[in-house]
């Protein structure tokens, strides 16, 4: 990269006309997106947090009768402002006015206004009173249909052949959602599924689509069974080391994605075909205690084989992909069966619980015959139990959680939080995963992919230098014990990442982040024909502007660098620059961007978060050199219909073939057009 080319694009970037327009304001849930995406993958499905913030949004929860799992639902409040509001409600008895808030420990002007449309001052909810009629009357409906196509052939479509791999499917990719809310009391969700490639009422798929889902769920049944569902559901319990199903935020910039906030029970309501429960659960309360049990059923892909010794299972699938004659022989090969319950005693601030889980495969797994494989599960059943807390003393708040898989590891995490000043917040969080833990459904904060062979601590603090200046530091240090994928030996990093922010109050913001990381990965000794380790050291500089010019204009403009080095093997370097546009009427909502990147190769890769339909998600990966622009328009047909239409498109300069394999696209081209309609009545 030149001189004259970083001039050349920061020109571009400041004075070209699309500059003089821009995109609205990001809405909340984009803002917490791009905070808390930092560690999500390309194909993540972000619906699951948008449509629970967007109900919410439109049914406010009551702060008299908000139970902690409901406020720890809004991922942006952070563990001991939920303990603190509910302490405050105790002990004041109920909330007369939401001006309320800014009396509590804790909670900041920024966090109040962010919660504020999440909640309300109301009366108690229950099933009492309910009629057919008023079912039939009061009740809210939305269908949401969705098409997505990349219009440029890639090589998968245009083999015939049925001895080869190829795709079975047409290259649209389908999706619809239905939802039937009666007050919040009564909900009911269905959403169906087919991926770009995937037979559609033809193969396995002569149902249609490729993926169903359904939930059933009722609050307020009984004065002790709070909850209930039958469907698919997910379960977010403790700090995930037995059972997190759905979204698992890592490292970043919100302090309330230190501590796991187990918001328990919950109706599942993604696009991923993966990590959830499909039967019944409820949750049980009497007095201070609360019961959840529950039963699921599973059917799961992936690579089976039949032996002397019954089935064996060398795989599981979690693409959800089923596009190729192996991808569907795959498809819904593996039963699981799943059941336990989470037991938790509340007592002021403090909150401890007990959870079992059991878990039981229709075969036997097997853990593979490489060497770093050897403390993995083999086996057709497991059964694990845990110990959780949450304790809040003064403005102190600890956290933590034990769990054991029966004949095999331990898994621990422990932790705190605090405000040693108004303007200064600090967090330690300690974890300890042998490598002989075994889990299904564990997430939580790590470095590594598995909740297991991992130790570390990660420790940073947030102080506002002043009322318009925040800044943001954070230090993970970790090690592995065992061997990994691609590493040879006990290997250990770091991750350091310190922020910068100042604010226009509801203007804009400047933003500047430096990132550091190092982690040990192979390193082929050629004269001595065996590998050793070498430190993999990554530094990523970003500059983020965002500004408000008017009440329809508003504007973004982003540089980010990208710096690879692995020791004595390879170099390499890359950076992004893009520019956004937002235009906001009443009827009509559009906002574009324009980027240029340019790196050496996929190691100084740089992906950032795009704007999208509503429940869609865009986390493209940029690496080697070109162009990428989008657009993204919603119009408003009337007071109950919504239209939005995306056209993206990617344009390299220095290749003549996109992608790989079945994927690989002849040219330097690769556009997308999403189109998708909402009804509610």
């Amino acid at each position: 990269m030149s001189f004259k080319d970083i001039i050349w694009c920061v020109a571009l970037l400041a004075f070209s006309p699309v500059c003089k327009a821009q995109e609205n304001e990001e809405n909340l849930e984009e803002q917490l997106l791009e905070q808390l995406g930092e560690e999500l993958g390309e194909e993540v499905d972000i619906s699951e947090i948008m449509e629970k913030l967007n109900f919410m949004r439109r049914n406010p929860i009551d702060l008299n009768r908000a139970t902690e799992a409901e406020l720890s639902a809004l991922v942006f409040l952070k563990p001991d402002q939920v303990t603190n509001i509910i302490a405050h409600r105790e002990l004041s008895g109920d909330f007369l006015s939401l001006l309320e808030l800014q009396a509590i420990p804790g909670m900041d002007l920024q966090t109040i206004q962010r919660l504020t449309p999440f909640v309300h001052i109301g009366g108690k909810s229950s099933l009492a009173g309910v009629t057919w009629k008023s079912l039939k009357e009061e009740n809210e409906q939305t269908i949401m249909l969705r098409l997505s196509r990349v219009l440029q052939k890639a090589r998968g479509y245009g083999i015939t052949e049925e001895s080869r791999s190829r795709y079975l499917g047409d290259r649209n990719s389908y999706a619809l959602r239905y939802r039937w809310n009666y007050q919040g009391k009564i909900r009911i969700g269905f959403n169906a599924e087919k991926d770009a490639g995937e037979p559609f009422f033809a193969l396995q798929q002569k149902g249609g689509f490729d993926f169903y889902s359904a939930y059933v769920e009722v609050n307020g049944l009984h004065s002790r069974i709070s909850k209930i569902i039958l469907g698919d559901y997910i379960l977010q319990i403790g700090q995930g080391l037995i059972l997190w199903n759905g979204l698992n935020f890592g490292k970043g910039t919100l302090a309330s994605t230190v501590s796991r906030q187990g918001a328990g029970l919950l109706a599942y309501s993604s696009m991923n075909e993966n990590n959830f429960q499909r039967g019944i659960a409820a949750t049980v309360r009497h007095r201070k205690w609360t019961m959840t049990p529950f039963v699921a059923f599973n059917r799961l892909s992936g690579n089976v084989t039949h032996s002397d010794f019954g089935k064996l299972i060398n795989t599981i699938s979690t693409s959800g992909l089923h596009r190729t004659p192996t991808e569907q022989s795959y498809r819904h090969q593996i039963a699981q069966f799943v059941a336990g319950t989470d037991i938790s005693f509340s007592y002021r601030k403090l909150k401890i619980g007990f959870t079992s889980l059991y878990t039981r495969f229709d075969g036997k797994v097997m853990k593979g015959d490489e060497l770093r494989n050897k403390f993995n599960f083999e086996g057709q059943d497991l059964l694990q139990i845990g110990f959780h807390y949450k304790y809040s003393y003064r403005n102190l708040y600890f956290f933590g959680e034990t769990a054991h898989s029966l004949g095999s590891g331990l898994a621990m995490v422990n932790g705190v939080l605090g405000s040693l000043h108004p303007r200064l917040s600090v967090f330690v969080h300690q974890r300890h995963f042998q490598k002989d833990y075994h889990s299904f459904f564990a997430q939580t904060l790590s470095e590594g992919s598995n909740i297991a062979n991992e130790k570390g601590v990660y420790a940073g603090f947030k102080y506002e230098v002043a009322r318009r200046w925040e800044w943001i530091n954070y230090v993970d240090m970790f090690a592995f014990p065992w061997l990994r994928y691609r590493v040879d030996g006990p290997s250990e990093g770091v991750d350091i990442l310190s922020q910068f922010t100042y604010h226009w109050y509801k203007r804009g913001s400047f933003q500047l982040r430096y990132r550091y990381r190092v982690r040990q990965e192979n390193l082929l000794m050629s004269e001595r024909h065996e590998n050793v380790l070498a430190d993999v050291v990554r530094n990523q500089l970003r500059g983020d502007f965002q500004y408000k010019l008017n009440k329809i204009w508003s504007i973004r403009t982003r540089g980010e660098v990208s710096l690879y080095e692995k020791k004595g093997d390879s170099k390499s370097r890359g950076y992004l620059l893009f520019q956004d546009v937002s235009w906001n009427m009443q009827k009509i909502q559009l906002n574009t961007r324009l980027s240029y990147f340019n790196t050496e190769d996929y190691e100084s890769r740089i992906y950032t978060y795009e704007r999208d339909v509503l429940y869609a998600s865009s986390y493209p990966i940029f690496y080697d050199r070109g162009w990428r622009t989008y657009v993204n328009v919603r119009y408003r047909l009337s007071r109950n219909i919504d239209v939005w239409m995306k056209y993206s498109l990617t344009q390299y300069t220095d290749r003549e073939t996109i992608g790989s394999g079945l994927d690989q696209i002849d040219g330097r081209r690769k556009s997308e057009i999403r189109f998708q309609v909402r009804w509610q009545w």
